[in-house]
């Protein structure tokens, strides 16, 4: 399975609670629901368009409780986001919870080897929503093979980025772009490498 990691987040890269204010308040974060006004067709229709692709989810603690407070309760089987995500194998990342109750839910052990064992299966994707921790990691240990993003016409100041200055530097080549009437900006990137850098 490819590794595919989808995110949004704000044009200075801001990532946290894009859904609503008591998303995740940590850092005494005061701008949650961020991406809530820009409602956009095109943005709905790409974002319906990745968990067609999915063949199992992958997520870290927070955004999988998250998750998991909402989509069980979506049960509409044509629900092309609530379908996949009810179905499908979920992996989770964690060394606090001890128990998962949403269906078809795992809790990994050793992470990364398991992650690593999980690409090697055959099938569709796996993918990473969100879960800015384990994303972080899983790009330390050179494990995604394709980024989505949808980056929103706003700007925050402060808050959790996917791209943190620990984050190794790296290349990417764009696989495909989309500007929505709104201002939305999805690209898809997969990983090329060092940083070329210009000589003296």
């Amino acid at each position: 399975m490819r590794l595919t990691l989808h995110t949004f987040q704000s044009v200075d890269g801001v990532m946290q609670a894009p859904g609503s204010q008591g998303e995740d308040r940590e850092g005494s974060f005061q701008h949650g629901g961020w991406a809530f006004a820009y409602d956009d067709d095109e943005a709905s229709a790409v974002i319906r368009s990745w968990y067609d692709r999915a063949g199992a989810f992958l997520f870290g603690r927070t955004t999988y409780l998250l998750f998991s407070n909402y989509w069980p309760k979506v049960t509409d089987p044509n629900n092309r986001i609530a379908a996949p995500l009810n179905t499908l194998p979920k992996y989770v990342a964690t060394s606090t919870l001890k128990t998962v109750d949403w269906q078809h839910s795992t809790i990994l052990g050793d992470v990364m080897r398991e992650v690593v064992e999980l690409k090697d299966r055959p099938g569709k994707e796996l993918q990473v929503h969100g879960s800015g921790v384990l994303a972080r990691a899983l790009i330390e240990h050179n494990l995604v093979d394709e980024y989505r993003l949808l980056t929103f016409p706003v700007h925050l100041g402060a808050g959790k980025r996917l791209f943190t200055d620990q984050v190794r530097a790296g290349s990417f080549r764009l696989l495909e772009s989309v500007a929505t009437k709104v201002g939305i900006v999805y690209c898809s990137y997969e990983p090329a490498g060092a940083v070329n850098y210009a000589s003296d």
